[in-house]
């Protein structure tokens, strides 16, 4: 296990994620949680939905196994890029003549004077698709490369953007704000496009892809294709679960008080954090790794490294957790209480926050172990575990929205994380997981947990009474 990997690719994306939140924390100053953040949410909530799903999974996931075993790799790879980019183009061309349609199934309970007002705003943010596609298939290359850095850093150039265009349009109404951000996001896309062009430049990685499109209609390349439709429909249906999830809950938050929505996104930002620095990181790095030492015949690295990242990721997602749950309400306060975000905003922010936290560890740990299916080309058992999570947190999330409201919807979140976990770690086998656990470290991570959750529990005493006085 390459631990600079790990750590560069972590740095990278807590850059990413750090100015994130301060997109968020401009973005509540502005708008607060008001009607308008939760019509730009809608608007931006399609297209993020699917950059989760190529870039954080599906495409990687298929591409990668598929691209390290490929005799004619420069042929390949443009063969499967001009496919997806243009099947993206005709898509986004749709949602550019039929807003309404797409904004409509997005938010259900919405009036047609809400919906009107949040279409034209999802035709623009939906190119944005179109860009990070080329980014997630850049990105796959070069962490083939083991060159994590760029793409791990570039998401803050689509915060820095929009930024940028909440500064300079604070003062002005609501409507001009969410149109400038709209437009904020196509900008960020491209100057991700543009940092890994020339990442591409520097690794030589381009001479691949013009050969690859100088001999691009190659026959022998047709079984290699065949073999990635196999793997990535899977993996896509797979990948889709927890986004699906999400999406999900932000239909059934549309039925709920006005806020709701903007309170499962900034309380999910917050979780999405520790997720992405620890869990994500550490799985991006070691992915290549893995495929390469399946791909020779070396599963004993490949499961060593599986465990040494087991109790990183134990230990580190373990105190996340912890500072989430009792620290709920300081870290909201702090990161947005500010401007039209008010108290009772935080209240409700925190108590989301709380439910999602309890699902970080079981979460963050199948991002490790579902690595193995995937590079053992079991992509179909991935999607099917992750449909039954899916189907379990659909009823759930109804269940209990019910009976706790927008904070039942987190809850129900974190128990399909559970259910994911179980089911994976049984699909690689439980034998390697209790060989993992099988150790007199799990005593000390837990007491060290145990240690830590008093310490923050005073820490939060100390906080709670200084900032409500």
């Amino acid at each position: 296990m390459k631990l600079k990997s790990i750590f560069t690719n972590s740095f990278g994306i807590l850059f990413s994620r750090v100015t994130g939140l301060g997109r968020d924390v401009v973005m509540a100053s502005a708008l607060g949680a008001s009607i308008y953040t939760d019509i730009f949410f809608v608007a931006f909530k399609l297209p993020n939905l699917f950059r989760r799903i190529f870039a954080e999974g599906a495409f990687t996931q298929a591409f990668m196994p598929s691209f390290v075993a490929s005799r004619q790799k420069g042929v390949f790879a443009t063969a499967i890029f001009l496919r997806f980019m243009l099947i993206l183009i005709g898509f986004s061309l749709l949602v550019t003549f039929f807003p309404e349609l797409l904004t409509k199934s997005i938010a259900w309970d919405w009036s047609d004077e809400q919906i009107a007002q949040t279409a034209p705003l999802t035709a623009i943010n939906f190119w944005y698709l179109d860009l990070v596609f080329i980014v997630t298939f850049l990105a796959t290359l070069l962490q083939y490369r083991e060159h994590f850095a760029t793409t791990a850093m570039s998401t803050a150039l689509l915060n820095i953007s929009m930024i940028s265009a909440l500064l300079l349009y604070m003062k002005e109404e609501p409507q001009t704000i969410v149109i400038a951000l709209s437009i904020a996001v196509l900008i960020g896309g491209l100057l991700q496009v543009i940092a890994h062009v020339i990442a591409i430049k520097k690794l030589n990685m381009h001479k691949i892809l013009i050969g690859g499109w100088k001999y691009r209609k190659k026959k022998d390349v047709k079984a290699e294709e065949k073999k990635f439709n196999k793997l990535f429909f899977p993996s896509m249906w797979g990948n889709s679960m927890p986004q699906i999830s999400a999406f999900l809950d932000t239909i059934l938050a549309s039925f709920l008080l006005t806020g709701s929505i903007s309170y499962l996104y900034f309380a999910n930002r917050v979780f999405q954090l520790p997720l992405a620095i620890i869990a994500i990181a550490t799985s991006v790095a070691l992915f290549p790794m893995i495929s390469k030492a399946i791909h020779r015949g070396d599963t004993k690295e490949a499961y060593s490294n599986l465990g040494k990242a087991f109790w990183l990721l134990f230990s580190l997602l373990g105190i996340a957790t912890l500072m989430g749950i009792i620290l709920a309400e300081p870290i909201v306060w702090l990161l947005l209480e500010r401007g039209a975000f008010t108290v009772e905003n935080t209240i409700q922010t925190a108590g989301v926050l709380s439910m999602y936290m309890l699902g970080l560890l079981p979460h963050g740990l199948t991002k490790l172990f579902a690595m193995f299916l995937y590079a053992n080309h079991q992509h179909t058992k991935a999607a099917k575990i992750a449909t039954i999570a899916l189907v379990l947190n659909v009823i759930v999330s109804i269940i209990l929205m019910n009976l706790m409201g927008v904070t039942g919807l987190a809850l129900a979140g974190s128990v399909g994380g559970i259910v994911l976990f179980t089911l994976t770690v049984r699909e690689v086998g439980t034998e390697h997981f209790f060989e993992i656990v099988n150790s007199k470290k799990l005593i000390y991570v837990i007491l060290g947990l145990i240690v830590s959750a008093f310490i923050l529990i005073e820490i939060n005493n100390l906080f709670m009474g200084w900032i409500r006085g």
